[in-house]
């Protein structure tokens, strides 16, 4: 069996850039607060799903998208501010508010935000699911057929798996678990039974139709999350008087509710209220002293599951004892209750998407195609031979437009096969529990070959998912890493050393997404194929860095955070800022094509060091064009500090999730793309690459993709200075695709 690393030392930091540190007083009118502009982005994913232009059935999948965004800003966003609170912090928001303040604000938020989806569920897109056969029904409208084969289904299927839970002295009130759907009862027991309202047995409540009759008792039943929760009703080939396929489903909670009567037997069913939880998801953990982060990972998942709740869910007219009950229970107050008026989950809808076999209303299907040079390059008994193609210089792949199963999948197939291979080295942030690479990586050390897989057991929701793959992994002799105490592995870079006629050559995959399959048809991500010796060398230098005791300050060509990133995108843009002397000395014409300019393409950006460069860059005059899809907590077009700045965000079928950065560099351009947004996290906490792209062509397909993004007037939202948005619209007439739609044709255009 392979050693494995559970403990690192921690590794030196830069000296921090006094450019990061928290906002002066004077500054808090520069920057947008971090929660309130998280859910303005969350804002335009509702919208997508409020779009009569986005195909119908897509549009319940972005309410579950919505949704479950929400669950996890909840768990941490929210969950963090009231660690604050309790521990007594008083530390402001770099826009001047406490915790207690933004807490308000984000209610304040988020309450007509679920407003605007109930209001989108059940009044737009039920009947118009109707319309198309696709019933979504309660309980009294279902036919005494459905009803009796929705009790039927609760006998054979439900009756045996349920757990009702009574609260007594014998029976203490129930553990619920995170983002758990439950349905809180009140019993009344038989008057002559001697137990519950006539003893001392059980937690009892006031009756609110009768307060001075005898009290009821509480008991919970949970709704169980590895059921399908909405269940089908309709039988296999069943058309209505179109021929179309019928489907009509339930959801699973009411035939629950509607046969409570069978888990209570002999008692009364006075009232029944559905209720969802969430619960904190930020809590501490100290790695400095942790001698094994493996169980430091454990112990954190086990704290995870009884942290403290944040958010209580229920129906919007619930209004009973039992709900200041569970408040009671909960530790919570009336402002952590959130009143749901259609749903409590949205994210159940991701299956009715999946089980509605309706293409006319999904998005038409996309099969990723095979980049062109893997398709006309050497072939293998596996496929294309990635290492000549690369030998013959650098590979860039956009996906989900270009397949990531033929590239970086058999990238890593073919290491693994080929004998000429002595060693395969990978980062694992997230991967599927199915991943192809797993098996692969298992195949390789079991041949004989250097295996080694640094991956992160710190990746937030997906902890023990890494742990079990870690742990298969080191039964199989692969030597696995388990990252740097104090920093987060989020690389995405793979090496391949391969004994060749010249001697040993080392091949790279620098990527700005996870090494996640499923992902990578879902996300739009780019990847560098490399054996180019500037950058290869490089990166054998940062996994020396992950797995040894390397304690390199600088990278020749890469830019490696925590070591040298912020200083080099400092250095960038500063250089940027030097050039627009000349600009200015020349007129300072806007169309100028030697105008100094940055354009950065990511995730997020809220690291104040950056932006305070990016501000600095405006006022001189270069122009900055920001393409954010989530969160920005710049402030775009104001006078005097940003007014060269713009900000615009893409949101649609795919998941905008590269990164890539360009400087005009006086007209000889300098372009990167990696794994890093600008955030404070990102530059100071975690490990993160970024690769410059050395080949023209390859640079100009990406000034490509920025010029689609710029000029898109389907998907595309432009940020104000107060962080609002604006959707941009097409002229009347004009078809205007979208970014995904225009890169979907340019590649077919591609392989034609």
């Amino acid at each position: 069996m392979a050693k494995t690393s559970h403990r690192r030392k921690r590794t030196p930091r830069p000296a921090p850039d006094p450019d990061a540190a928290i906002a002066a007083p004077d500054e808090q009118d520069h920057f947008l607060n971090r929660e309130t502009q998280w859910l303005i982005f969350n804002k335009r994913v509702l919208h997508m799903a409020c779009d009569e232009r986005t195909p119908l059935l897509e549009r319940i999948a972005f309410l579950a998208i919505f949704n479950s965004n929400l669950d996890e800003y909840f768990q941490k966003r929210v969950g963090g501010l009231k660690r604050q609170i309790k521990a007594g912090l008083t530390q402001r928001s770099p826009d001047g508010r406490t915790a207690t303040e933004q807490l308000h604000g984000i209610r304040e938020q988020v309450l007509p935000m679920l407003a605007k989806q109930a209001e989108c569920f059940a009044e737009d897109l039920k009947p118009k699911l109707s319309a198309e056969g696709i019933h979504l029904l309660p309980w009294a409208k279902l036919s005494d057929a459905d009803q009796q084969t929705a009790n039927a289904y609760f006998e054979e299927q439900l009756f045996p798996l349920l757990t009702p839970l009574a609260v007594d002295p014998g029976h203490p009130f129930p553990f619920l678990s995170n983002l758990s759907t439950s349905l809180g009862v009140m019993l009344r027991p038989p008057a002559k039974s001697g137990i519950g309202a006539n003893s001392d047995a059980a937690a009892v409540l006031d009756d609110p139709d009768d307060p001075e009759g005898p009290a009821l008792e509480f008991a919970r039943v949970k709704v169980p999350a590895m059921m399908p929760q909405w269940v089908a009703l309709h039988r296999p080939g069943e058309r209505d008087e179109d021929g179309r396929d019928v489907y009509r489903f339930v959801a699973l909670i009411d035939i629950i509710r509607q046969n409570l009567g069978r888990l209570f037997e002999g008692m009364e069913v006075v009232h029944c209220e559905p209720f969802r939880i969430t619960r904190n998801a930020d809590l501490e953990r100290d790695e400095e002293d942790a001698e094994d982060l493996l169980e430091l990972v454990n112990q954190e998942l086990r704290d995870r599951r009884f942290a403290s709740c944040v958010r209580l869910e229920v129906d919007a007219e619930a209004d009973h004892p039992m709900v200041r009950y569970l408040l009671a229970e909960l530790g919570l107050r009336e402002e952590d209750i959130y009143r749901m008026t259609a749903e409590l989950d949205y994210t159940d809808l991701f299956a009715v998407h999946a089980a509605v076999d309706r293409p006319d209303l999904k998005y038409p299907k996309w099969k990723p195609m095979t980049p062109p040079r893997l398709v006309a390059g050497e072939s293998t008994a596996g496929g294309s031979d990635v290492f000549a193609t690369v030998s013959q210089g650098d590979l860039l792949v956009h996906h989900p437009y270009e397949s990531f199963e033929h590239s970086v999948e058999a990238f890593i197939k073919q290491a693994a096969r080929d004998p000429k291979v002595v060693a395969i080295k990978l980062t694992l942030y997230r991967t599927g529990t199915d991943s192809p690479f797993i098996p692969t990586l298992i195949a390789a050390a079991e041949a004989g070959k250097q295996v080694v897989c640094l991956v992160e057991l710190k990746a937030r929701f997906d902890e023990e998912r890494n742990v079990q793959l870690a742990r298969r992994l080191e039964k199989a002799g692969v030597h696995v890493v388990y990252g740097l105490v104090g920093l987060k592995t989020h690389t995405k870079t793979a090496l391949v050393v391969r004994e060749e006629d010249a001697g040993m050559k080392v091949y790279a995959h620098i990527g700005t997404g996870n090494y996640h399959s499923k992902t990578a048809n879902l996300y739009t991500d780019l990847g560098l194929f490399t054996a180019d010796k500037r950058i290869t060398r490089d990166l054998v230098e940062l996994f020396h860095f992950l797995t040894g005791r390397s304690l390199k300050e600088d990278f020749d060509h890469l830019l490696i955070a925590p070591v040298n990133m912020r200083r080099r995108f400092g250095q960038l843009i500063q250089r940027e800022i030097d050039h627009a002397a000349g600009w200015v000395e020349r007129g300072s014409d806007p169309a100028d094509p030697d105008r100094p300019s940055i354009v950065a393409k990511m995730n997020q950006l809220e690291d104040h060091g950056i932006a305070r460069r990016l501000y600095a860059a405006s006022r001189v005059g270069v122009k900055v064009e920001l393409f954010v899809r989530g969160f920005c907590c710049i402030r775009p077009g104001v006078p005097g500090l940003s007014e060269n700045i713009e900000v615009s965000s893409v949101i649609g079928r795919f998941l905008e999730h590269s990164r890539v950065f360009r400087f005009h560099n006086a007209g000889e351009p300098e372009t990167f793309i990696g794994s890093a947004d600008w955030m404070y996290r990102n530059l100071n906490n975690r490990v993160e690459c970024i690769t410059p792209i050395y080949d023209p062509a390859l640079r100009k397909r990406i000034d490509h993709l920025l010029d689609i993004l710029r000029t898109d007037r389907r998907l595309a939202w432009d940020m104000d200075a107060d962080g609002n948005y604006t959707l941009r619209r097409p002229e009347p007439g004009e078809d205007a695709p979208g970014t995904h739609e225009r890169l979907m044709a340019f590649t077919r255009s591609r392989h034609e």
